[in-house]
């Protein structure tokens, strides 16, 4: 079996209501891409579904881990499986359709502008207009302090994403510490801060389409802490967010 150069990597976690149909959505584009599930454990069956789809699919691939480690960790090891497989481009979107499918083809169609391209909820004005309040302030918060703190003009949070990896090098993700959801805004921070090019393209993003966020008030507070002990590194230790 002939690999494709594009990767779409997906971690879950109790998404057994969804995965099977974001799998059909995805191969509706008629994309010429292979998928990665990458799995902690999930407790409903989700492994067993991925499982299937692989089985059944020669374009598609699982991961399995012995539970919930982190889903900055999740996604370090979907890109660390990518390079090692020697994808071109890797996509990376979350499991429970706050990510539609069919914005990959814009990112697809932006590939050639930047290294890196980043779905925004940003750039168009009614893109969180489903969203409560609070969600809306942590969001906007959250912005607000990527923009001024670390000088990161993008949307820093999200993990919809299209990396170059043949523009990347990989020894720059060793440089990201986080585990958890602050990895976004650091992976980003970090190799903007390397001059890998970034460019938008607006999303929007639906309340939660199915199921619920897994962002707890705790995983809250502490990307708020390791956002504010970034600000301290940029100031007083470029060299650990640096290539030596």
């Amino acid at each position: 079996m002939q690999k494709n150069n594009t990767l779409i990597f997906i971690p879950t976690y109790n998404e057994v209501d969804n995965v099977e149909k974001i799998f059909k959505d995805i191969k509706a584009l008629n994309l010429p891409a292979d998928m990665l599930f990458l799995d902690d454990n999930s407790p409903d069956g989700t492994g067993l579904i991925i499982d299937t789809l692989a089985a059944n699919n020669t374009h598609v691939f699982t991961i399995h881990r012995k539970g919930k480690l982190g889903i900055g960790s999740a996604h370090q090891d979907g890109i660390r499986w990518a390079y090692e497989h020697r994808y071109k481009t890797l996509i990376t979107m979350d499991c429970d359709f706050t990510h539609s499918p069919s914005y990959i083809t814009d990112f697809v169609k932006l590939s050639d502008k930047a290294t890196i391209v980043v779905g925004s909820r940003y750039l168009q004005k009614d893109s969180l207009s489903t969203w409560n309040l609070f969600r809306k302030f942590l969001t906007y918060l959250g912005h607000f302090l990527t923009v001024n703190l670390l000088n990161v003009p993008y949307d820093a949070s999200g993990a919809f994403r299209l990396y170059n990896l043949e523009k990347i090098d990989e020894n720059l993700f060793g440089l990201i510490l986080s585990r958890g959801y602050s990895f976004f805004f650091e992976s980003l921070f970090i190799l903007y801060h390397n001059k890998i090019t970034v460019v938008e393209t607006p999303i929007e993003l639906p309340s939660r389409t199915y199921g619920t966020s897994k962002m707890t008030y705790k995983d809250a507070w502490n990307s708020l802490t390791f956002l504010l002990n970034l600000c301290y590194r940029k100031l007083f230790s470029k060299k650990t967010l640096q290539l030596h």
